[in-house]
């Protein structure tokens, strides 16, 4: 062992590290279609599932358009070829069947957050038991810290998310946040990316867990914000989610069939 790394610091540490996530971690290459397609399998596998309710849409190469899946399908029936292309107004513009009508409140986040590139928003159950307690979501653990700071709350439940009412108050709540949590319903991610979306839906779901676990042993301790900051920001990578994106594809892919890319 050189020992040429024993006397550096911890954040000259952290940036090769990034460096060499950048040339060593390359993700899978898949198209927008793929990718959605991809999310939904790996959702449904990861206890997202709860029937036909839950939406995933990535935005369009046209702008106020955005892929979706055709209401009537389960997350597990998505494939990249019966995806619908939609527009704001839900109109459909490629594909066959309808949309879920409560993409709706889809199309005013769009429209709050220019840099969103995808949406998820599943009834995952540990999830949904947390926000019939209307209680925020707690990070408080190392590895959910890639929500750390990053969910809103909303406490208030508005009733089927189908109206332009509802629309405004979740875009309003969601703020400039990468997640919210809907009391007496579910999760809400908006990211950057499809990838970056997909794990951190699973990292929410997962959270509310372990939320739900500790809470019924004893008092949830706070971590160090600073600390809890820092593993946000080592988390958070674009190669590091593509490379966990590509890892969750090919376990899905394994669970299932390739012609879920078709």
């Amino acid at each position: 062992m050189s020992g040429d790394t024993f006397d550096l610091g911890k954040q000259q540490l952290m940036e090769r590290e990034f460096a060499q996530m950048e040339s060593k971690l390359p993700g899978a290459v898949y198209s927008t279609r793929q990718k959605v397609a991809l999310t939904c399998r790996i959702l449904f596998d990861n206890g997202h599932d709860s029937g036909l309710a839950g939406q995933i849409t990535a935005r369009g190469d046209t702008p106020g358009t955005f892929l979706t899946q055709r209401l009537g399908f389960g997350f597990d029936e998505i494939t990249a070829g019966n995806l619908l292309l939609v527009n704001e107004d839900l109109q459909v513009l490629e594909g066959s069947g309808m949309p879920n009508p409560a993409n709706r409140f889809h199309s005013w986040v769009y429209r709050a957050r220019p840099d969103v590139r995808c949406i998820i928003h599943t009834h995952a159950v540990h999830t949904a038991a947390l926000s019939m307690l209307e209680e925020p979501l707690m990070v408080s653990h190392m590895d959910n810290c890639v929500l750390y700071d990053d969910v809103a709350f909303l406490p208030k439940w508005p009733g089927v998310p189908v109206g332009n009412e509802e629309g405004e108050m979740i875009a309003g709540a969601l703020g400039s946040k990468r997640a919210l949590l809907l009391a007496h319903h579910g999760l809400l991610v908006a990211c950057g990316s499809i990838e970056e979306a997909c794990l951190i839906a699973l990292a929410f779901e997962r959270t509310a867990r372990m939320q739900l676990l500790a809470s019924a042993a004893g008092r949830i301790q706070p971590i160090e914000p600073e600390l809890a900051r820092e593993a946000h920001d080592w988390i958070l990578r674009p190669q590091r989610n593509a490379a966990a994106f590509a890892y969750y594809a090919r376990r899905s892919l394994k669970q299932g069939s390739g012609c879920l890319l078709e």
